[in-house]
């Protein structure tokens, strides 16, 4: 297992894990990750920062987690807040830590519900024997809607509190102005001192447990067989609109395409990171074979879809290293004779020729005078020592064959591998 310490490489860490837990292509392909990272920040203050520094760490979801200072007017360090003079100054700063997470991952709804379960906030300036404002509850946020969520969290847990026998809740609210790192031996300080200082203030009353059951029964589909799962965000993501526009809205495959959310893979065995988005996961069975973080273009998606399906077959060899079926192979055995209907394209499964344009050309090759219209990519081929014509699909770039001058009445014969290619009667076409 590797350990990597967020407080001292912060995102950079969050990068580093997605880079080994993602599937590595061909270097020529690998590009810059175009993802949305949902990355915010929101700055709590619940008493003593260490204890709730190390709570905040172990949400999932959450990058990191600062001890600091915030919402005074006093000098920022330690020294100065816990001086007595300042003890009851509503201008002095708080203990807070600044909680950076993925809201792809975590939303903020569930850090502040943890937020409101740590501590007690219905005590004025204090928790427990900690006593002074620096011990104040408070939640400073970066956003309006970060303002407005922590504002009906409150009221939530103020009808839980009032339920349970507790009083008014003090936690003060508003937006932050600035945050200031705490001194670094603050830092992870109940990692170094594990028997540290760490007191639990908390009521006791807790928000409603959410139930993952709708999540696990949406997933039960992707338990058997071959499926593709986009994870996408529930707020605007700019690179999923563009996969979807670029590559997904004309997939047609076999292999059944999902859109989830990142806390709906209930049920599911993920290792692939879902903090940035989109993320695409390749699962069998309900178990993930490999995952990508980022915008993929069609050529690397259908790259990764290709080992998925194909492996490192005979097929893949042919759609991406352009190499070419044997004579007479088991599949042009297969697809000579077949009844009226289509061929098309194995990954993306666009129809790209009809038996209606079939012939045989005795070359042991599948043979048509055609493509259907606006389905395939011609373009000059002139390895080994030859000027041919190559032909590739439009919908997934994968090589399909060549294209000759030498078909019955002058047509042309176009000479595809059948590998690369599926059958569908035309009864079964919608």
């Amino acid at each position: 297992m590797i350990l990597i310490n967020k407080k001292k490489y912060g995102l950079l860490a969050a990068y580093f894990v997605t880079a080994l837990l993602s599937f590595t292509i061909s270097a020529k392909e690998q590009t810059s990750m175009a993802a949305t990272a949902h990355i915010e920040k929101v700055v709590l203050g619940a008493g003593c920062f260490w204890g709730a520094e190390k709570r905040y760490q172990n949400i999932p979801g959450v990058i990191d987690a600062v001890s600091g200072y915030a919402d005074g007017n006093v000098a920022a360090n330690y020294r100065t807040i816990t001086q007595a003079k300042y003890k009851n100054d509503p201008n002095n700063h708080a203990e807070v830590v600044e909680v950076t997470f993925n809201s792809n991952e975590i939303s903020l709804t569930k850090i502040l519900e943890s937020f409101f379960e740590g501590h007690d906030p219905t005590q004025l300036n204090r928790q427990g024997n900690d006593i002074g404002t620096q011990y104040r509850s408070t939640i400073l946020t970066t956003s309006p809607q970060q303002l407005s969520i922590a504002q009906a969290i409150k009221t939530r847990y103020q009808t839980l509190l009032s339920q349970a026998g507790y009083g008014e809740i003090k936690t003060n609210i508003k937006p932050l102005e600035t945050f200031f790192p705490a001194e670094n031996y603050h830092q992870d300080y109940l990692v170094k001192n594990p028997n540290g200082y760490c007191p639990d203030h908390s009521t006791g009353v807790k928000f409603a447990p959410s139930t993952d059951e709708k999540s696990v029964r949406q997933n039960a589909a992707l338990l058997q067989g071959k499926h593709i799962v986009i994870v996408e965000s529930a707020g605007y993501c700019p690179y999923c609109e563009k996969l979807k526009k670029d590559v997904l809205n004309d997939y047609q495959g076999s292999i059944a395409l999902h859109f989830r959310f990142a806390n709906e893979l209930d049920g599911l065995n993920i290792q692939t990171p879902t903090w940035a988005t989109p993320t695409i996961l390749f699962i069998e069975d309900g178990q993930e074979v490999m995952g990508r973080q980022g915008y993929l273009d069609s050529g690397q998606f259908y790259r990764l879809l290709g080992l998925f399906k194909l492996g490192k077959s005979e097929a893949f060899n042919v759609a991406f290293d352009e190499g070419t079926d044997g004579r007479f192979c088991k599949e042009y055995e297969i697809f000579k004779n077949t009844p009226d209907g289509v061929f098309i394209d194995k990954l993306s499964g666009a129809p790209l020729f009809d038996t209606k344009d079939r012939f045989n050309s005795g070359t042991g090759w599948l043979s048509f005078t055609q493509a259907v219209p606006d389905s395939v990519i011609e373009r000059a081929d002139n390895r080994f020592g030859m000027q041919r014509v190559e032909l590739r699909s439009k919908t997934s770039g994968i090589h399909l064959g060549h294209v000759f001058e030498d078909g019955p009445n002058g047509a042309r014969r176009f000479c595809i591998n059948a590998t690369v290619l599926e059958f569908v009667a035309r009864k079964n076409i919608d």
